[in-house]
């Protein structure tokens, strides 16, 4: 009978056998994530959407499509879109806060305007997404809203260190609340606009802020009138 070698095909009742299948591999098990963690994927997928669209053109199904869960998932850890967007939104503001609180160290005067500006595009510019939340369901001008509101509690910190400042130089200290609303304002709605732009870099535009407010702050008249009204 002639030898058959390793690689001749076996035959098995004169038709070619069938290869061995090769063993298959097992699927990568999915990591099933807590609970909490997948609460902060949530939220941080509620927060790219918010920024991208708007509360209202956002829906619980695009939540939970993007980050590949149901929407029962999302309604059982945040009630709704409504619970979702407020828990977004507070974190905004915490970090918005906590952010410029932190910042505002010094000891003189124009270097704590230094720093509240740094610190406000210093969050524009690492987190813009949180930013475009805060600033989206409430335009800069607004009297009221989310931005709005935030401005305000950082207007109320400028305001106690005008206020010395005035003091200490005989101005009225009661027009500090007045003074502290214009600068915050002007840092905010150039900040807004730095958002889009970019150009130049936020050193840069932080020294032109302060440059602008400082310095029309050493020089401020006790009590300025009008030109135009002087010609009456």
């Amino acid at each position: 009978m002639p030898e058959v070698n390793g690689d001749a095909v076996a035959r098995v009742g004169g038709r070619r056998a069938a290869p061995a299948a090769a063993p298959k591999a097992k699927a990568p098990s999915r990591v099933r994530m807590s609970a909490a963690q997948r609460r902060e994927q949530l939220i941080a997928t509620g927060r790219q959407l918010f920024a991208e669209r708007g509360f209202d053109a956002t829906s619980i199904e695009e939540v939970a499509a993007r980050a590949k869960v149901s929407k029962p998932v999302v309604y059982e850890h945040f009630g709704g879109k409504e619970g979702l967007y407020a828990v977004v939104v507070d974190r905004e503001v915490r970090a918005l806060l906590d952010r410029i609180t932190t910042a505002l160290t010094a000891g003189h005067p124009r270097e704590l305007l230094e720093q509240a500006a740094l610190a406000l595009l210093g969050y524009i510019e690492e987190e813009t997404s949180g930013f475009r939340v805060l600033v989206r369901e409430s335009p800069l001008m607004s009297a009221t809203g989310t931005f709005s509101s935030v401005m305000n509690d950082v207007a109320h910190q400028v305001e106690h260190i005008l206020g010395a400042e005035f003091k200490s130089r005989g101005y009225d200290p009661k027009l500090a609340e007045l003074y502290s609303q214009a600068l915050v304002g002007m840092v905010a709605l150039t900040g807004s606009w730095w958002l889009e732009v970019r150009k130049p870099r936020k050193e840069t535009v932080a020294a032109h802020l302060v440059n602008l407010a400082w310095n029309g702050l050493s020089h401020l008249e006790a009590k300025p009138t009008l030109i135009t009204a002087r010609r009456h």
